[in-house]
């Protein structure tokens, strides 16, 4: 199983972004922790594949409800990934599987 990183590397209501290796190809993903759950997305709009980031690793809106995306001010749902607002509304962005285990994040096998 691949680990992407320790859930403690994480703080909580944060974000991170990571490139991973998934499948031989480097990937960058948006991981997002509420409380002790994780959820992990690719770093690309749906609107037009930009990455998120506010600022590098930064991808939650001020008040910490949402992702945003940097590119158009779109808002994106932290548990499904689905844009409630902006010019990609009611596309979601690529969740990422992972699980938690021993308090490290792993790639879930698909």
């Amino acid at each position: 199983m691949t680990k992407i990183c320790n859930l403690n590397d994480i703080k909580v209501n944060k974000s991170l972004g990571l490139l991973v290796s998934i499948n031989g190809t480097k990937k960058p993903l948006i991981i997002v922790r509420v409380k002790n759950n994780v959820f992990v997305y690719l770093n690309s709009c749906p609107h037009v594949g930009t990455p998120l980031d506010l600022k590098s690793g930064q991808f939650l809106s001020h008040d910490k409800k949402n992702i945003i995306c940097s590119t158009h001010g779109a808002l994106f749902q932290i548990n499904t990934g689905q844009c409630i607002f902006g010019p990609c509304k009611n596309k979601y962005l690529e969740t990422i599987p992972v699980h938690i285990d021993n308090d490290e994040i792993l790639l879930t096998p698909t």
